[in-house]
């Protein structure tokens, strides 16, 4: 990669461009990245197909959130730094309001109606959830071994109560991938050119571990001063390994197993992520308005949102100058395998607990997610109508209840 090309377009321009995807891009980080190249490939013609396709797998690889990671490297592309964080902020701000209000509003939903909205809504999140597993499993498990590596994963997180086991599984799994998964097909795309030197990406990869390594020990040092809370949100965002839903037990290990946030809440407020559009990750605005620690609120929902996204971020800019090479190495890919199967394992123990047993509780409820499945994976149904189907079905039956 190289890092001369000259940013062509302003930040204004990007901004425009990336605040009507944020208020329009239903359904989830792949189906943004097809948005991303409808308006950016074909229509705004700011980069080719190749070039394109390049970037995506890049931020596939990566840790973090990979359509905003794709989002914030367009924006890199079009206009320098400035056009990177007006792409971030342009794409994250909608929906990080909507879920910042609806934090505030939900504490009011009281009675039958109120209590059934909110069911729903955890409803939501059980087939969404098994909709993403079942996906990822055909697509990142297609073979003996794969699909190995993902049960293995899934049994550690299942059979363990320590709160690191979800790290321990992704490194097994990339280990495990190191070994046995070197029969894979090779992928190298073409060349892409990024304004970002070798000096900056040192300098990033720097910062993001010394953040990963000392926000922890400081939060110990200075407790009850919001740095707790912030390593929290950026622990979960710097392990992500495929994005969007697997950020999940991460968030839920970080916020409700300390009690800063309780289940119900937890799973209300994911299953509210589902009806807005833009990124998933912008669910930490919820929970930091909503966790009982200082600082929460406003303060909350900013301090999550920054901790959640700057890991990817970090990550993204160390790796834009030396992608070209390393991605091309046989090792690098076949560990990569191993880690996304090891993925689709943490969220399959994820859809049972804590999306399944703190929401279907009776054949009714079954049969509510059943249908929302049913309408993701076979009819294609934008999440939107399931998350309206699954609301008002939350509703009749706490008033048939």
């Amino acid at each position: 990669m190289m890092a001369d090309k000259r940013p062509e377009g302003t930040i204004g321009e990007v901004f425009a461009a990336f605040l009507k995807l944020g208020l329009t891009s239903f359904g989830g980080p792949i189906a943004h990245i097809g948005y991303f190249r409808h308006e950016f490939v074909e229509r705004r013609k700011w980069l080719d197909e190749q070039a394109y396709a390049d970037l995506v797998a890049l931020c596939q690889f990566l840790p973090g959130p990979a359509s905003s990671q794709v989002g914030f490297s367009l924006g890199l592309m079009r206009a320098g730094y400035g056009g990177a964080l007006a792409a971030w902020t342009g794409f994250t701000l909608p929906s990080a309001i909507v879920l910042v209000l609806f934090a505030y509003g939900a504490g009011a939903l009281g009675g039958p109606l109120g209590s059934g909205l909110v069911h729903g809504l955890k409803l939501v999140a059980v087939a969404i959830v098994a909709q993403a597993v079942w996906g990822m499993a055909r697509t990142l498990c297609p073979d003996r071994t794969r699909a190995s590596i993902a049960v293995a994963a899934a049994l550690l997180i299942l059979f363990s109560t320590s709160s690191i086991a979800q790290i321990g599984a992704i490194l097994l799994g990339g280990i495990a991938g190191f070994a046995l998964c070197r029969n894979g097909e090779a992928h190298a795309g073409g060349h892409l050119a990024m304004p970002v030197s070798r000096f900056a990406g040192l300098s990033a990869l720097a910062a993001f571990s010394l953040l990963l390594i000392g926000l922890p020990i400081l939060a110990r040092l200075v407790p009850d001063s919001g740095v707790a809370l912030f390593e929290a949100f950026y622990r979960s965002g710097a392990l992500v390994f495929g994005g969007g839903h697997v950020v999940l037990p991460l968030l839920r290990e970080a916020v409700v197993a300390p009690g800063w946030v309780t289940d119900d809440a937890f799973l209300t407020g994911y299953g509210a992520a589902q009806a807005v559009p833009g990124p998933l990750f912008t669910f930490a605005a919820y929970l930091g308005t909503v966790v009982t620690i200082a600082p929460h609120g406003i303060a909350g929902a900013i301090v999550g949102l920054v901790g959640i996204f700057l890991p990817g971020i970090l990550i993204l800019l160390a790796a834009l100058p030396f992608w070209d090479t390393f991605r091309r190495r046989a090792g690098a890919q076949a560990m990569m395998r191993g880690v996304n199967a090891a993925v689709v394992g943490i969220l399959g123990a994820a859809l049972y607990h804590p999306v399944w047993t703190s929401a279907v509780l009776g054949p009714r409820d079954f049969a509510v997610a059943l249908v929302g499945f049913v309408l993701l994976t076979v009819w294609r149904a934008p999440p939107l109508v399931v998350v309206a189907f699954s609301a008002i079905a939350g509703v009749v039956l706490a008033g048939v209840a």
